[in-house]
C-alpha cells in the first residue's frame, strides 16, 4: 500500500511538472482555439462543403496541429529574444507584438504558397473569403494569428496562475 501511495506522489509530481510549463500550456490552448476557428472558417475554403463530415474534421486536425506547431514556434522565439520561457506569465508589449507577428508572418507565407499550389497541400478560397488587398491571402487565417495568439496568452497566464496558487496551498 505504501508502494502505491508514493508512486501516486511521484506520479502526480511529473504531471504537474509537465502541466506546469509555459510550452505545455500554450500547445494545449493553441489545439482547442485553433481547432475550434479551423472548424468555424471551413466554409470559406473550395470543396469544404462537399466533403463527409469526417474528411473535413481530419483537415481541420491537421491544420489545427500546424497551427500549435507555428504557436510554439512563436512562443520559442519570443522565449529566446526574452531570455525567459516564462515571460508569457507577465507579456511585455514587444513580446506581445511579436508573438503575434511571428504567427502571422509564418501564416502569411503558408496561405501565399498554399493559394498557388507550392506548399504540402494546397488549397483555394471561395469568393466568400475577404482577402488582404493585393495579395490574395485569406483575412479569415491572418485574423486568426491576431486574435488566437492574445487568447492563448491570456489562457496560459490564467493557468499558470492558478496552478502557481494551487501548490502554494
Amino acid at each position: 500500500m505504501w508502494r502505491l501511495d508514493r508512486f501516486g506522489k511521484v506520479a502526480s509530481r511529473a504531471v504537474a511538472a509537465v502541466t506546469g510549463t509555459p510550452e505545455f500550456n500554450v500547445a494545449t490552448f493553441a489545439l482547442l482555439l485553433n481547432f475550434a476557428w479551423e472548424i468555424l472558417q471551413a466554409p470559406l475554403y473550395a470543396g469544404m462543403a462537399g466533403l463527409p463530415h469526417a474528411q473535413v474534421t481530419k483537415a481541420c486536425l491537421q491544420a489545427t496541429v500546424g497551427d500549435m506547431v507555428i504557436m510554439l514556434l512563436a512562443y520559442g522565439a519570443v522565449a529566446v529574444f526574452a531570455r525567459r520561457r516564462r515571460w508569457v506569465v507577465a507579456a511585455s508589449g514587444w513580446q506581445l507584438a511579436w508573438f503575434v507577428a511571428i504567427g502571422v508572418s509564418i501564416t502569411a507565407a503558408i496561405e501565399w504558397l498554399a493559394t498557388r499550389g507550392h506548399w504540402v497541400g494546397s488549397w483555394n478560397y471561395l469568393p466568400l473569403m475577404p482577402l488582404l488587398p493585393g495579395t490574395g491571402i485569406g483575412l479569415a487565417p491572418l485574423l486568426q494569428w491576431v486574435l488566437l495568439p492574445l487568447l492563448t496568452v491570456w489562457f496560459t497566464r490564467r493557468q499558470l496562475a492558478s496552478a502557481q496558487d494551487t501548490a502554494a496551498l
